[in-house]
């Protein structure tokens, strides 16, 4: 086989070639030995084993993109060895674009292309190709496969995917800063030739920015590039392939690079020195002016911290920056006075907040200025010689007293003359009283310390030539007290005095009040009256410590017999002069527990726990009684409509008796003895006496016994006195037919307790204490008295 390409133009392969050619012309195999593809049958055949010779075996073919000539172009040539040259032999070829893009002389196997390929579509094409005798069809060789690959010729232009770009480097960066890194992209093939090796460089830019030509990264070219001066700047970068050389491609993109700020320049005031003016009148703690230091800086690098450096300045004034203007607004700490001072000079320093060492070479990033303020001056209201006043005056005082005096001035150099006067709207008006000139404070009516002890007003001023200008000043007038209340009992709740109160019992201890005010504490002192005769009752013992007690002088008091008794009390004060006063207390004899424990009259303690009085309580007592009557009245009417059952002796069976049981039903034939609805005066005749203890019963056929005697009764056992009577109950036929509880109201004999009737007590008096009767309860209160009396009287 031959095989005819571009390739063979090469010495070598011609040589080959014709080595090739030679060998398949001269090689002959004889016939009657099996070659070694040649198997010998049984029949004495053989069988030939085809298999591709080398001279069909190849690889590849190659072809030119981009073919632009009027004729198809020559890729390569197909040839057997089969083929002696008489267009016996027919090539075929099958495979990707055979046919349409690759075709084939089927007598001389020269492969041409008729299109024009382009690499970066499709870089090789995969095809078959087959020798066929023309007249039998038979396959000379078999299929083989092989490889045409388009050849890539520099036809693409570098390109940049991702441009324009933007970038940003900081302002005064050093030579060599690096800015961005660009990439392009050749779509050629980069393994073969320099169609897709890529040099960049610089278009525009120069001298400021460079680009290294191979890696393509854009550095600073130029050093302390300013914002300031410039801002913004446009690269223009190319990437040219064929590794820059004379006709290569080439394309380019645009690089926009903006100076970021660094803090490089220090804070400026526009001016050295600047005058305000500012009304005396100016409010404390409010804005008077505003002074700003420029700064060429941007954001945090231009924010400036204002400050006052000189003491005169700062004592009066203070200085805050506003954030979104970055001025200094200066601010009053004390009020302005025209009269004391007229001008002050303020030294202002503006200074950069944050500040970047890499520049401190540049100097200190700070900036002063003088400020000199002027005090304006302006008509002001009078002041008062003091804040707030307090005064004070006696209670009771007449009308016209003096109680104090305000102050106050025109703090202008005018020195106008001041106004007083109160405030109408306080209620101040009715107790005290102003003169509009000295200014004298002075009671309108007689003051009261216990109905209102302090009193604020307000004292208000105004030039005589400007009334519009106004000042005030609160006034506190404390009302001193005198001793004009005379003291009185404590106290407007009866005093409990228990009925078993013996001589010189505590009654109760009593306290006095006074309205008056006692620096010292009030002490009191108490007294029956002197005039009256002495109590026979009751007697009062001063304790000398603002108390007194109530003592009984006698015995056995009876709220039956007198019910309230009155005590008049004698109270003096402590004061200069000393007042008294006589306060009657009302005592109330109760009936109380022993000891006294509880001092609240019964009668009393119901109607208060009740919350009702004598009247409903008695209202409400006849309606009870009236309701009982009317419900007796009922019941004996209902009973006297009664009729009694009469039972007929003559026929029986025509009455009905009428009862409330209920039967067993139709089975039930044992349960009830029917004789006993039918003859109840028989049934009556069985029925024994169960209010008499109980008798032997003797056989119904013999004699009756006699009746015991009271001894033998008591001899007789309960148990068998139980069982007589569970007999007598199921023999009785009138009964109910259920069961039922019989009850025996039957005492025995032989107490061991023995009896509690008082006849045989012994006439003496007994020693026994009866003190445990008052913890029985109030059942038993009257037995205690009495018993706790008696003893009383034999111990007396």
């Amino acid at each position: 086989m031959r095989i005819s390409t571009t390739s063979c133009l090469c010495p070598f392969l011609v040589c080959l070639c014709f080595i090739q050619r030679c060998y398949g012309a001269s090689h002959h195999v004889p016939s009657k030995v099996p070659s070694k593809n040649q198997t010998k049958l049984a029949n004495g055949e053989t069988e030939v084993h085809h298999r591709p010779k080398r001279g069909w075996i190849w690889n590849q073919f190659f072809v030119l993109e981009e073919h632009m000539g009027p004729d198809a172009q020559y890729v390569g040539k197909l040839h057997s060895n089969s083929d002696k040259g008489d267009g016996s032999v027919r090539y075929i070829l099958s495979g990707e674009g055979a046919g349409t893009i690759f075709i084939i002389d089927e007598v001389t196997g020269d492969i041409h292309a008729t299109k024009s390929l382009d690499r970066e579509r499709k870089t090789h094409y995969v095809l078959h190709a087959q020798a066929l005798d023309r007249n039998t069809e038979e396959a000379l060789e078999p299929k083989s496969e092989f490889i045409i690959k388009v050849q890539d010729i520099n036809d693409n232009a570098p390109k940049f995917p991702d441009g324009p770009f933007v970038a940003t480097v900081p302002e005064m960066s050093e030579v060599g800063t690096s800015v961005l890194q660009v990439t392009a992209t050749d779509a050629d093939d980069p393994t073969y030739g320099n169609s897709a090796r890529i040099v960049y460089s610089i278009l525009q830019g120069q001298p400021y920015f460079s680009v290294d030509p191979k890696t393509g990264i854009i550095r600073t070219a130029l050093a302390n590039m300013d914002r300031e001066a410039r801002e913004h700047y446009t690269v223009v970068i190319q990437a040219k392939d064929m590794a820059g050389q004379v006709g290569g491609l080439s394309g380019s993109t645009t690089i926009n690079i903006t100076l970021t700020d660094v803090n490089d320049n220090p804070p400026k005031f526009p001016q050295k020195n600047y005058q305000l003016y500012v009304p005396e009148s100016a409010q404390v703690g409010k804005p008077v002016g505003k002074i700003k230091a420029n700064d060429e800086d941007l954001g945090i690098n231009a924010d400036i911290k204002y400050s006052i450096i000189n003491s005169e300045g700062a004592n009066m004034f203070s200085i805050s920056t506003d954030r979104d203007t970055r001025e200094g607004v200066i601010s009053l700490k004390k009020p302005l006075n025209y009269e004391r001072k007229k001008t002050y000079t303020l030294h202002i320093e503006g200074v950069n907040t944050h500040v970047d060492p890499r520049f401190s070479y540049l100097g200190s990033f700070k900036d002063t200025a003088t400020l000199k303020i002027t005090v304006g001056d302006v008509d002001e209201a009078p002041v008062f010689s003091m804040d707030y006043y307090i005064m004070d005056v006696y209670e009771n005082a007449p009308g016209g007293t003096e109680v104090g005096a305000v102050t106050a001035r025109d703090p202008d150099s005018r020195n106008s003359p001041v106004r007083y006067f109160l405030d109408s709207k306080e209620e101040g008006e009715r107790y005290f009283r102003i003169d509009e000139s000295s200014g004298v404070v002075r009671t309108m009516q007689p003051l009261d310390r216990e109905d209102k002890p302090w009193h604020n007003i307000t004292v208000m001023a105004s030039e005589v030539d400007n009334p519009s200008l106004l000042s005030h000043v609160p006034v506190t007038v404390q009302v001193l007290d005198v001793n004009d209340n005379p003291p009185e009992i404590a106290t407007d709740e009866d005093v409990i005095v228990c009925e078993s109160s013996r001589p010189g019992q505590l009654i109760q201890t009593v306290t006095a009040v006074d309205k008056d005010d006692f620096a010292n504490g009030q002490r009191f002192s108490f007294a029956l009256p002197s005039h009256l005769p002495v109590n026979p009752n009751f007697t009062l013992k001063d304790n000398e410590d603002s108390t007194a007690s109530i003592i009984a002088r006698r015995r056995r008091f009876n709220h039956l017999t007198q019910e309230l008794y009155e005590l008049p009390i004698v109270v003096w004060d402590g004061g200069e002069p000393s007042l008294s006063g006589t306060s009657t207390l009302t005592l109330r004899v109760c009936p109380c527990q022993r000891h006294g424990r509880i001092r609240m009259c019964q009668g009393e303690a119901f109607l208060s726990s009740a919350g009702l009085s004598t009247g409903a309580l008695i209202a409400i007592l006849l309606c009870i009684v009236i309701l009982l009557a009317i419900v007796v009245l009922f019941i004996t009417l209902r009973r006297s409509k009664k009729e009694p059952l009469i039972i007929s002796e003559e026929d029986i069976r025509e009455n009905v008796v009428t009862y409330d049981d209920e039967g067993g039903g139709e089975e039930d034939t044992e349960a009830f003895d029917i004789i006993a609805l039918r003859n109840p005066a028989a049934a009556e005749e069985l029925k024994f006496r169960r209010d008499i203890r109980p008798e032997s019963r003797q056989q119904h056929c013999g004699p009756p016994r006699s009746r015991r005697s009271p001894s033998e009764l008591d001899e007789v056992d309960v148990h068998e006195f139980i069982k007589q009577r569970l007999v007598e109950a199921d023999m009785d036929t009138s009964v109910p037919p259920y069961d039922s509880l019989q009850t025996y109201a039957y005492e025995g004999q032989g107490s061991p307790t023995g009896s509690i009737s008082p006849l045989d007590s012994p006439g003496t008096q007994s020693e026994q204490d009866y003190n445990y009767l008052d913890d029985w309860g109030p059942e038993f209160q009257k037995l205690a008295e009495l018993y706790g009396g008696a003893e009383s009287d034999v111990t007396t």
